[in-house]
């Protein structure tokens, strides 16, 4: 229903599938290998768990953000997020869903430099899909673009927005 927005960003990802770049499913299985003793304080937890997912999750920017997925239950830390459901379905989280129709409204496909997510290979299926689109890259963000430039990426937003 097209119709029912007025413009899409898409943040470092692209309407194709993205399973063959992602290290989804290796971050995945190092979260759910994390252990933690009860009773722990959270910084203690948090280091623990940081120092535990580090041979697998390389960026420190991406271990924090997976660690703001740690929380305490109960005296136990768990992960906030389904890891079973997310790690079974993950294919399906990865894919993108097939559209034959495009979307004519304005679009910003908006991607970190150091990603993978959104390469020259997808603009094909970009204009396909998004005739309007318009694909920026900001430079030294990695795949969680907000948080590794957190001003250019408003700058960027803000620009593509209407004026108050």
């Amino acid at each position: 229903q097209p119709d029912l927005v007025e413009r899409l960003i898409s943040v470092d990802i692209s309407p194709v599938s993205t399973a063959p770049v992602s290290e989804f499913s290796a971050y995945i299985s190092a979260m759910k290998s994390v252990k933690i003793p009860d009773g722990l304080p959270r910084s203690a937890a948090r280091q623990l768990a940081d120092d535990q997912l580090r041979p697998v999750v390389q960026l420190p920017q991406l271990r924090q953000f997976l660690l703001t997925n740690l929380v305490e239950v109960e005296g136990r830390y768990v992960w906030r997020v389904n890891l079973e459901a997310i790690s079974h379905h993950l294919a399906d989280i990865m894919n993108f869903p097939v559209f034959h129709k495009p979307y004519p409204g304005p679009a910003l496909f908006l991607g970190g430099s150091n990603s993978p997510y959104i390469s020259s290979k997808d603009y094909p299926e970009i204009q396909r899909l998004f005739p309007k689109a318009d694909v920026q890259y900001i430079e030294g963000a990695g795949h969680i673009v907000h948080q590794d430039k957190f001003e250019e990426f408003i700058t960027a937003v803000l620009s593509f927005l209407p004026p108050p």
